[in-house]
């Protein structure tokens, strides 16, 4: 019998497969490779720091056979993981992908400049939900369950620690990423001029989930 796909904590051995994730999913859901030059940025941006600074939060769809083949993490608490990200993230990434000197021109110089501004993170009207979280999957494991599966254990370990209410931001042309959330009981956030990005948010409580 094959083993099933099943949700586990994350290991650092995961975390080639969770870099290469996140690069395959983060054009709008889609891969980012015929996009980019270096799409390594992605992960250097919106997950490798989680798993460096809070690895007890990232929690990985792993294949049945020990592979990772999407991922949950996040942050129970935004401010403090801003101010370590600036601290103890950037260090380790500045001088492969050094900030900008200049507005951003190319694609890639537009994720570079996100990368070296954490603060971005800090949204006063999101400040109720304090934990935000990430969530990719590769295509062929997606519309299966697995999703839910994810988020739902990523809720109860937030709900564990006593975190009331967690956040995320979506690039809004994504509309079966936003299908998804809006299953799992996320609402909009009205954030005055969001960009190209919306804003959700719920309560961890399992009558959420």
């Amino acid at each position: 019998m094959t083993p099933s796909p099943a949700v586990r904590p994350y290991h650092p051995h995961d975390r080639d497969a969770l870099e290469d994730i996140c690069v395959r999913t983060a054009h709008a859901g889609r891969d980012s490779r015929p996009h980019y030059k270096d799409p390594g940025v992605f992960p250097a941006a919106f997950a490798s720091p989680y798993v460096h600074l809070e690895p007890e939060l990232a929690f990985v769809l792993d294949d049945g056979a020990g592979q990772a083949v999407g991922y949950v993490l996040g942050t129970a608490d935004t401010p403090r993981f801003v101010a370590d990200y600036r601290a103890k993230w950037l260090p380790l990434v500045a001088d492969r992908y050094p900030e900008p000197r200049h507005p951003p021109r190319t694609p890639d110089e537009e994720i570079v400049a996100l990368l070296h501004r954490p603060e971005r993170m800090l949204v006063p009207e999101v400040a109720a939900y304090p934990a935000h979280l990430h969530i990719d999957l590769l295509p062929d494991r997606q519309g299966r369950g697995y999703g839910r599966a994810l988020m739902e254990t990523f809720l109860r370990a937030l709900h564990e620690r006593g975190v009331a209410a967690v956040h995320l931001s979506m690039v809004s042309a994504n509309t079966p990423a936003r299908a998804f959330y809006d299953r799992l009981g996320f609402h909009e956030i009205a954030v005055p001029d969001p960009g190209p990005v919306t804003y959700l948010g719920r309560s961890t409580a399992a009558e959420g989930r």
